[in-house]
C-alpha cells in the first residue's frame, strides 16, 4: 500500500465525519468484567516489554500484534493498550457496565445475549450483558478489546502477563472464573461513539484457514547445518506440535541435520528465531521466549509473519518460503504505512501519512 491509501479503504464508519473517540485516555467510573468462565488460556496482553530484553527480561506481549492492535484502534484506544488474549476455547463474560468492543483474531461464534456479534468491528454493549465466545474454528487466539482498556498496574512498563516468570497481567496469571477485572464505565457516552460501528475493510481481515507459506530470512548459523538441510526446510510441511506454547512452537517434520553439534556460544534471541536442536526439529521461538540460546538457528521469520504462525494450532501445518532481509524491512514499512493509516482513520487525525 502506498502511503496515499485513503483511510476510508482501511476501515468504515456509519456515520460519516464522527471520528474522535471519547475512549482514548478516558478515566471513567469503576466498572468491571467478570468472567463466568474462564476459557482455556485467557490473559491480559499489550505490546510487552520491548528494550528489557538487555536485563534478560522476556518481550512478551499479544501472539497476533496485528489483531491486537487493530482490536485497539476500532474502539478508540492507542494501540499498545491491553486487552484479553484468549486461546482455542473462549471465555464466557458478565459486563457491570456499558462498553464498547471489539473482538479480533480467530473466529469464536461470539453472541451477546444471545445475538451473534460481528468481529473486526466496534460493538456496543449494555450494563448486564453477556458475552459468550466458544470454541475457535479458525485461527487460534482472539482478542478483546474494551473502550479505555484494563487499567491493570504495569509491570516494567507493561501490562503483559509473563506465565512462566508470574508477573504482569491480572496477579501474573491466567484468569479464571469469577475473576472481576475493572474496565471504564462509559455509562451513555458509549452510544454516540459505537453508533459509528467502525470496522476493518475485509479486504485487510486475515484469512486464518488459508494455508500459505510463512516468509523466512536464512539464519546465521547455515554452516552448521549440512549442505541440503536448508533446501529441506523450505520444501517441506511442519506439523505444529501439541507441545508447543507461548514460548514456542515445536515442529514436526523432516529433520535437520547438523554437521557436527546443534549446540553454539549463547546468543540473542528473539521471537521469530528459529532454533534446531540436535533432534532435528525446529522451534519457532514465539513471545514469550527467553532472550538468549545456545541452539544454532536455521532461519528466522519475517515480522509481518509472526501473527500468522501465532494463528497455527496443534496438528495444523506450516511451510517456509525465503526472502532477502530487503524484502523482510520492505514488509515491514509497508505495515507500518498501514498501521498509520488505521489510526488516522479510527482516531480522527485528519490527514493520511
Amino acid at each position: 500500500m502506498s502511503a496515499k491509501t485513503s483511510v476510508s479503504r482501511l476501515v468504515s464508519s456509519d456515520s460519516a465525519g464522527e471520528h474522535r473517540s471519547e475512549a482514548t485516555g478516558m478515566s471513567g467510573d469503576a466498572g468491571y468484567i467478570e468472567l463466568e468462565k474462564g476459557g482455556l488460556l485467557t490473559t491480559i496482553q499489550d505490546l510487552g516489554r520491548p528494550g528489557k530484553q538487555v536485563y534478560g527480561v522476556p518481550l512478551s506481549g499479544a501472539m497476533d500484534r496485528f489483531s491486537m492492535q487493530v482490536a485497539n484502534l476500532l474502539v478508540g484506544n492507542p494501540p499498545d493498550a491491553p486487552v484479553l488474549e484468549f486461546t482455542l476455547i473462549g471465555p464466557v463474560i458478565r459486563f457491570s457496565c456499558a462498553q464498547v468492543i471489539a473482538i479480533t483474531g480467530g473466529d469464536f461464534h461470539a453472541h451477546l445475549d444471545g445475538v451473534p456479534v460481528p468481529a473486526w468491528q466496534a460493538v456496543p454493549v449494555e450494563a448486564g450483558a453477556r458475552l459468550v465466545m466458544g470454541p475457535c474454528s479458525s485461527g487460534a487466539r482472539g482478542y478483546l478489546a474494551v473502550a479505555g482498556g484494563f487499567p491493570v498496574p504495569p509491570v516494567m512498563g507493561s501490562a503483559a502477563t509473563n506465565l512462566r516468570g508470574g508477573y504482569g497481567g491480572w496477579h501474573g496469571r491466567a484468569l479464571k472464573t469469577g475473576d472481576r477485572i475493572p474496565v471504564p464505565d462509559l455509562g451513555a457516552r458509549s452510544r454516540p461513539f459505537s453508533a459509528m460501528r467502525r470496522r476493518l475493510a475485509p479486504r485487510w481481515i486475515p484469512d486464518y484457514a488459508a494455508f500459505r507459506p510463512v516468509r523466512v530470512i536464512r539464519g546465521p548459523h547455515a554452516d552448521h547445518f549440512h549442505p541440503e538441510a536448508w533446501q529441506r526446510f523450505l520444501a517441506s510441511n511442519y506439523r505444529v506440535s501439541p507441545a508447543s506454547d507461548r514460548m514456542g512452537y515445536r515442529l514436526q517434520g523432516p529433520a535437520l541435520t547438523h554437521q557436527q553439534t546443534a549446540d553454539i556460544l549463547p546468543t540473542f534471541i528473539f521471537p521469530g528465531t528459529i532454533q534446531v536442536p540436535a533432534d532435528g526439529q525446529p522451534i519457532v521461538l514465539m513471545a514469550d521466549c527467553q532472550v538468549t540460546g545456545g541452539y544454532a538457528v536455521i532461519g528466522v521469520v519475517a515480522g509481518v509473519d509472526l501473527p500468522y504462525v501465532a494463528q497455527r494450532k496443534p496438528g495444523d501445518e506450516l511451510c517456509f518460503r525465503a526472502i532477502s532481509v530487503e524484502e523482510a524491512q520492505q514488509l515491514r514499512r509497508q505495515e507500518a504505512v498501514l498501521f498509520a493509516s488505521l489510526q488516522a482513520a479510527c482516531l480522527g487525525h485528519r490527514s493520511s501519512p
